[in-house]
């Protein structure tokens, strides 16, 4: 199952690199809700689907960069950087932990910690000079 619920989230997320939001769609379940740290609460599917899909209309390309990722028979926990590249050309990363978990081999809820990561202004500590 491990194997699975990996390809599973990989699909998802290629879905929306894709903006092929009918297909993410597709791999939930009609009850299907998602969690984000943004202080609207939770959200049906659809309805995130929705604001992610207008929030890409000024965007050229996504792309996922997965950090880690932990999983459980029915759970999958990562940390991955969300690559967007602007109409503008502009470049902008998040960072975030997302929690899938899933219910008959569909997503049942998707909770997203987005966080900001400040630039490094310098060589970190360690850093060799």
């Amino acid at each position: 199952m491990a194997h699975d619920i990996d390809d599973r989230v990989n699909l998802f997320l290629r879905s929306l690199e894709a903006f092929d939001f009918t297909v993410a769609r597709a791999m939930c379940t009609e009850a299907a809700t998602v969690r984000q740290n943004d202080g609207r609460g939770e959200l049906p599917i659809g309805e995130s689907l929705d604001r992610l899909r207008s929030f890409t209309a000024d965007v050229n390309s996504l792309r996922y960069d997965v950090i880690r990722r932990f999983r459980n028979p029915d759970e999958v926990l990562q940390q991955h950087v969300l690559h967007l590249t602007g109409a503008d050309g502009s470049r902008t990363d998040v960072h975030a932990a997302v929690y899938f978990r899933f219910q008959d081999s569909l997503i049942d809820r998707i909770e997203e910690y987005v966080y900001a990561e400040p630039a490094l202004t310098g060589a970190r500590p360690d850093d060799p000079a």
